[in-house]
């Protein structure tokens, strides 16, 4: 399950990029929509910086929780059948 962190339904905005010439030659020649391909690694890029930024602001409570179930276990280890 894919959750959205973007409304992709919001409305286009035109922008000027400055990108490298050939760059640009191989996508037109290679009919590539720019703007799509753009879209897509920009959505890519922001969720792993959210993700980066969620670890960061729950260091402190992923590494309690780790060092809980290191010293005491999980609750369900006694019925694990692995």
């Amino acid at each position: 399950m894919q959750i959205n962190f973007f409304d992709p339904n919001a409305p286009k905005k035109s922008t000027n990029l400055s990108i490298n010439s050939d760059l640009l030659r191989q996508a037109k020649e290679h009919r590539i929509n720019m703007s799509q391909a753009l879209e897509l690694r920009l959505a890519e890029l922001l969720r792993e910086e959210k993700i980066r930024c969620w670890k960061e602001e729950n260091r402190e409570a992923i590494e309690d929780y780790n060092r809980r179930i290191e010293a005491h276990g999980a609750f369900s280890d006694g019925m694990r059948r692995f």
